[in-house]
């Protein structure tokens, strides 16, 4: 059966720098991954490469089963979507707007929106909780509000995969809940194959499948949280004293209990 997404033997990197080698994984329909590893680890770098934003140095990505360097421009708008760092700045656009951004791949040249591309951007701005400020200046909202319109526009793309660079960051408490929890429900309703790198750790068991540590220049450890998250594997992947992980770890899980709660 074909996987949503597919990393083979992938090499990522800038220019002929090798950052990160033979790096292999499968994420299916309807699951949630977590990519994490310390600041300048390569989590973005993966990431931009897997959404062609930089050019993939060695292997393979599979996209529906089918070798994303044979697919064009429009085919892989259809399969994947994404959510970076990077602010976009557009110029007198509503959220309304914006978001109806993500239905390009669909429409015509002139880019008409069809009855069931204005469905889908209704049904993706009520899901995100942004109803109440569909008709303002998208430039003249909060960092959360704007982080929910952008999750909007990736969410009308209608497509298999969803990437998403650090969501959270920057982010309230309440914002940071209200991304997860969408994120969360999105996945399970629209059967959406998610990878998304996170900094909080804390919110990695609520909402992971399964979770990618980088360490060095390679994928260090994958697992479920509870094999990934431990006080050795902490220690490795963000360059810690010895010992010092355990006693995160501890504070960690007990914090992510609260987390859960919360999002269910």
């Amino acid at each position: 059966m074909d996987k949503s997404i597919q990393l083979s033997d992938l090499k990522v990197g800038y220019g002929q720098i090798v950052v990160l080698n033979n790096i292999e994984f499968t994420i299916a329909p309807g699951e949630i991954v977590c990519l994490i590893g310390a600041n300048g680890s390569g989590k973005s770098t993966v990431l931009k490469t897997i959404t062609g934003q930089l050019k993939k140095l060695g292997g393979i990505v599979y996209l529906n089963g089918n070798d994303k360097s044979t697919m064009s421009e429009a085919e892989v708008a259809k399969v994947v979507s994404m959510v970076m760092t990077e602010k976009i700045h557009p110029e007198l656009m509503t959220c309304f707007e914006v978001v109806a951004t993500g239905r390009y791949p669909y429409t015509n040249r002139l880019g008409f929106l069809g009855e069931n591309d204005k469905a889908a951007i209704l049904e993706a701005i009520d899901m995100v909780g942004a109803t109440p400020i569909i008709d303002k200046d998208f430039s003249k909202i909060s960092d959360g509000q704007r982080q929910r319109i952008m999750l909007a526009r990736a969410i009308c793309q209608d497509a298999g995969v969803m990437i998403l660079d650090e969501p959270t960051s920057f982010l309230d408490l309440q914002y940071k809940l209200d991304i997860i929890s969408v994120i969360k429900k999105m996945a399970r309703i629209k059967k959406v194959a998610v990878l998304m790198s996170i900094h909080e750790l804390e919110f990695v068991p609520a909402v992971a499948d399964k979770v990618i540590g980088i360490a060095g220049d390679e994928v260090y450890v994958l697992g479920t949280p509870k094999e990934v998250l431990t006080g050795d594997n902490l220690e490795k992947m963000y360059n810690m004293s010895s010992g010092t992980g355990d006693e995160l770890c501890q504070g960690l899980w007990e914090y992510s209990k609260s987390i859960a709660k919360l999002l269910n």
